[in-house]
């Protein structure tokens, strides 16, 4: 018996009895579908978090002041400790092992952000020349501050896209000019929006992560000098710590926290964020969720090769007189094995390309209701359907067993 003839018969078999054949199929349906779809969002996540990890920076540690107090409690931190300040900035640089650069950024909120065109409700922050370096901020159009800038305290801005959509159309913004509060500033660069569309704020690991797009970034001595901010404010929002290679955000993380501890006499104004730390947690949460989700696809999986064993001695019993008269005209026990080990594949092989279609049915829909992206991996199809194709093979083995070791004479004498 040629292959093709095998393979058509089972095809035909299996046509016979659909209903069957479909329910037997639906564990390896529903176990496909389950791994790609676990596997698209899983890989969708860790993407996620890397793009949204890269806005505070993987070899940073962050220094952010708390200011999200009732001024009661900010009257009675202050009177312990002036906040996060510059002199903490130059303490980081001096004491803290493996720290290469220190940035400090200060954030104002402003009462007016206008421009001949419009206004603009904008976050304004003061930065250094090497934070957009530090943070991955691309530009799209100008240049980032300079040192001559932050040196000369120069009244020029890098702006969002949203800020220049707002306050100069879509127009050349590079050389306009506009006024945060009453300091006329210039424009010498506009950000790319990048993959974060939305406004305001977003957070990862429950950090809190600004916006680029609704941004406007000073230099940093213009703002201290130039900008009106709240008095129990402090001085610095913000102090970003890029380490050298090989560094440990933890071990630089323990010893800035000591270092501001003695520093502010032990007020808790402020708090270290490690990137690298937020990453890997959510790289643990993922593995936990990949591995409840893979069980859940094993045991359908699973699930699916009892029902084909299942259908397949069934079939045997059905068809054990056919089994004999095949015997009788000169089929050999292989050609039997062969016949039987064929339709448990081909079940096996229709139900997992089903459920590929429904993995990536799944994965599309996540990515659209949630506005989540997924990431369908080559190898993920793969490996599903080739643990789907094996389950097929295995589960076949003993019913072909089974019908192989059939005595010819009985068979042709059942009934």
């Amino acid at each position: 018996m040629e292959w093709t003839e095998t393979i058509y018969i089972a095809v035909q078999n299996i046509g016979a009895h659909k209903v069957r054949s479909a329910l037997t199929m639906l564990g390896i349906v529903f176990g496909v579908g389950a791994v790609i779809a676990m596997l698209s969002i899983g890989a969708g996540a860790e993407n996620q978090a890397l793009e949204t990890i890269s806005r505070l920076g993987l070899h940073n540690v962050v220094v952010r002041a708390k200011d999200d107090l009732r001024d009661e409690a900010l009257e009675e931190l202050r009177s312990k400790s002036l906040g996060l300040s510059l002199r903490d900035a130059e303490a980081i640089t001096d004491a803290v092992p493996g720290a290469s650069i220190v940035s400090p950024q200060a954030r104002v909120e402003p009462y007016t952000v206008r421009s001949s065109q419009g206004t603009y409700d904008a976050k304004v922050y003061g930065v250094g020349e090497q934070y957009a370096h530090l943070v991955e901020l691309r530009l799209v159009e100008g240049r980032w501050l300079d040192a001559w800038d932050v040196r000369h305290h120069q009244q020029v801005a890098v702006i969002g896209d949203a800020v220049r959509r707002d306050l100069f159309g879509y127009g050349a913004a590079i050389g306009q000019h506009f006024k945060v509060d009453d300091l006329w500033l210039e424009v010498v660069g506009v950000l790319d929006g990048g993959g974060h569309q939305g406004g305001g704020t977003d957070s990862f690991q429950g950090v809190q992560l600004a916006s680029t797009r609704d941004a406007i970034y000073l230099p940093i001595t213009a703002v201290l000098r130039k900008l009106e901010r709240r008095p129990l404010d402090a001085p610095l929002s913000e102090i970003v710590v890029h380490l050298e290679e090989g560094a440990s955000g933890r071990r630089a993380a323990a010893a800035i926290d000591s270092l501001l501890s003695h520093l502010h006499a032990n007020a808790d104004d402020y708090e270290v964020i490690v990137p690298e730390a937020l990453l890997a947690e959510s790289r643990r949460t993922q593995q936990v969720f990949n591995l409840v989700m893979g069980c859940i696809a094993g045991i359908s999986l699973l699930v699916g090769g009892i029902g084909i064993m299942n259908i397949m001695l069934a079939s045997v019993l059905e068809r054990t007189r056919e089994i004999g008269m095949r015997r009788a005209v000169g089929a050999t026990r292989g050609h039997i094995m062969a016949q039987f080990l064929c339709e448990s594949f081909a079940l096996a092989a229709i139900g997992g390309a089903i459920g590929v279609l429904m993995g990536l049915l799944i994965a599309k829909g996540v990515a659209a209701a949630a506005g989540w992206p997924t990431m369908v991996q080559a190898w993920a199809v793969l490996l599903s359907t080739g643990v789907a194709l094996a389950v097929g093979l295995i589960s076949g083995l003993y019913p072909a067993f089974q019908a192989a070791n059939l005595d010819p004479i009985e068979a042709l004498r059942y009934e």
